[in-house]
């Protein structure tokens, strides 16, 4: 079988396992980790991230600007003119 007809397989194998579960809380640990690493956008550069890679990401930024490591607007205009 080719990848895709695996990947196919085992997505039907999970919704089966998924259909059968009869405890909320199982339910709620399942959605809970599909939430964290399911791709949510991609970097810059085309990687993908998961919602806890983008949360690392966006507190890591937030540390940076509260730490005062960042260029404004106006300072990245004024570089890019001699570029």
């Amino acid at each position: 079988m080719s990848e895709k007809m695996d990947l196919k397989t085992v997505k039907l194998e999970v919704i089966q396992k998924i259909m059968n579960v009869s405890t909320e809380s199982l339910l709620e640990k399942i959605d809970n980790l599909l939430e964290e690493e399911l791709i949510v956008g991609y970097t810059a550069k085309g990687y993908p991230l998961t919602k806890k890679d983008y949360n690392l990401r966006l507190e890591e930024a937030e540390r940076q600007i509260a730490s005062g490591e960042f260029i404004s607007q106006e300072d990245l205009e004024k570089e890019t003119e001699n570029w």
